[in-house]
């Protein structure tokens, strides 16, 4: 059998690709704690990127995963939220995109996930009272929950995210939230419509085959993954009714975009991304959002200065590197790092907010070449400053 344990360095936590013997069909994520003695080197998942707590005793072990791929389905690249990521083929040489994402506590609620997941195919937010006619059964290796099918026209749609329209202007999402311990599990299936369509047999297989493993004292997740920890999350079960409700969807920030920044597509857990460019180098400019504290002032700003290389602080060190901002929605926390790209290898300046907001961290960054980032920094900390919530 070929067996795979792969890990990426996140705040204390990494992803070590490994080979075994064995069934190429069947793949473990094993995730595993590291130490701040963990270098690029030892790394190639972009391992630097870490997003440990400050001890890591304040993150619980994640569970290992075990899968039987479907035939033709292939692995790529976790990216920056994902544990994993597949293609499986779909019509006319188009392709089905496959994730699976872990996030902490309630990851803002089953009714905001599903109406966030609407919103990427152009399809109208629903309420609590029509959350139960929605989805069907299946399960998650042993565990019982609920698939949401939804195809619609994202053409229309004015959410962030939103999945490129086919030829035909159809899209297709396949959704499954778990609840599982203190976190939630995503996984999702995104195309056209009729490529969609083909893989939704394999897509349920595939969920089916899942086997959450006892973790060891380790734990690794992708390297922009919010630090692991929360309140309990209640048993999934077996019916919708169950699950959490959240406050309605739609609640978007609005913002004004500086001149000179590009729009780009999103990947899963972005709200937003842009570039800004001068030659031939750029910087870019992200945006997300978490419930909760998402591990903390310290851990997340450590996340960003393993971005680029710098060793973490202590709480001692954070008071010196963070400085108050004022926006329209309150007081955040401001960094201004420069080092090295743990991606490329290539000098980069990062500039991050940190925004607590409603139950909510708000994330803001600005990181790349450090001219193209000093020439965009005033024009991104008056972006920050004036969005409205």
């Amino acid at each position: 059998m070929n067996q795979r344990l792969a890990g990426g360095a996140l705040l204390g936590l990494l992803l070590l690709p490994l080979a075994g013997c064995g069934d190429n069909d069947v793949k473990v994520y094993k995730v595993a704690k590291t130490d701040d003695a963990a270098t690029p080197a030892a790394t190639p998942a972009a391992a630097p990127g870490d997003m440990s707590a400050p001890t890591a005793s304040a993150q619980p072990a994640v569970p290992q995963l075990k899968w039987t791929l479907p035939e033709g389905w292939t692995a790529k690249p976790a990216g920056e939220m994902r544990l994993a990521s597949f293609a499986a083929p779909g019509k006319d040489a188009k392709s089905v995109d496959i994730s699976i994402v872990p996030l902490p506590g309630m990851a803002g609620g089953d009714l905001n996930n599903l109406n966030r997941w609407r919103g990427q195919v152009g399809l109208e937010p629903i309420t609590a009272d029509d959350f139960a006619k929605q989805g069907e059964p299946v399960t998650v290796g042993n565990n019982p929950t609920v698939l949401f099918d939804l195809a619609g026209s994202p053409a229309g749609a004015a959410g962030m995210g939103a999945i490129a329209a086919a030829a035909d202007g159809k899209a297709r999402i396949l959704a499954v939230a778990l609840h599982r311990e203190n976190m939630m599990w995503f996984f999702k299936a995104t195309g056209d419509n009729d490529s969609v369509g083909l893989q939704k047999a394999n897509f349920i297989a595939f969920l089916k085959s899942l086997q959450f493993v006892a973790p060891d004292a380790t734990a690794a997740l992708p390297p922009d993954h919010p630090p692991i920890g929360g309140d309990s999350l209640p048993p999934m079960g077996g019916a919708a009714p169950a699950m959490a409700a959240a406050a309605p969807a739609g609640n978007l920030p609005t913002w004004t975009v500086p001149a000179g920044w590009t729009a780009e597509a999103p990947s899963a857990m972005l709200l937003a991304r842009f570039t800004a460019t001068e030659n031939a180098a750029k910087a870019d400019i992200t945006v997300s959002s978490f419930p909760g504290d998402v591990g903390g002032l310290l851990a997340n700003v450590n996340r960003w200065r393993r971005q680029i290389s710098l060793p973490p602080l202590d709480d001692a060190g954070l008071a010196a590197a963070v400085t108050a901002l004022s926006t329209t929605a309150g007081p955040a926390s401001q960094v201004d790092i420069t080092g090295t790209d743990a991606k490329t290898s290539q000098p980069a300046e990062l500039v991050g907010v940190i925004l607590p907001l409603n139950g909510q961290t708000w994330f803001y960054k600005l990181m790349g070449d450090a001219t193209v980032v000093e020439h965009q920094k005033a024009a991104f900390l008056q972006f920050v400053q004036a969005v409205k919530y």
